[in-house]
């Protein structure tokens, strides 16, 4: 879910921690306690930026609750994560639609069998 409204933070996580491994960003677990103090300290599960001593731009995404890691990665693997969001966002819209295409044809079935729209046809429970 990638216009992730309505989400929970874990399945944001979820949704999203994937991709950044997927495009290159370097998982860093919070494995000592003054790690996971300081990961406690930064946004979570929104990817941030910074500019390094050399100039590049570094991207970070901190998750204190799920993985207990940061993500970092560079511009490269920033733009790759992006890329691959916009196709996940595609995905679902697509995937919504033929949802609500499948459900609408059911639908249609469903009236095309039963026209009267009472639940049964004509004659019965009217002594016909």
């Amino acid at each position: 879910m990638l216009g992730m409204g309505g989400t929970t933070p874990q399945q944001r996580a979820m949704d999203l921690e994937p991709m950044l491994s997927a495009a290159g960003f370097h998982m860093i677990p919070a494995d000592t306690p003054e790690k996971m103090r300081h990961l406690e300290t930064l946004p979570a599960l929104k990817v941030n930026y910074y500019v390094g001593k050399d100039g590049a731009m570094r991207y970070w995404f901190a998750d204190p609750s799920y993985c207990r890691c940061l993500y970092l990665g560079d511009e490269k693997a920033y733009q790759k994560y992006e890329n691959l969001r916009v196709q996940a966002r595609i995905a679902r819209t697509e995937r919504e639609a033929a949802e609500e295409n499948y459900e609408a044809q059911q639908q249609m079935q469903m009236n095309m069998m039963n026209p009267f729209g009472f639940g049964f046809g004509p004659g019965i429970g009217f002594g016909f």
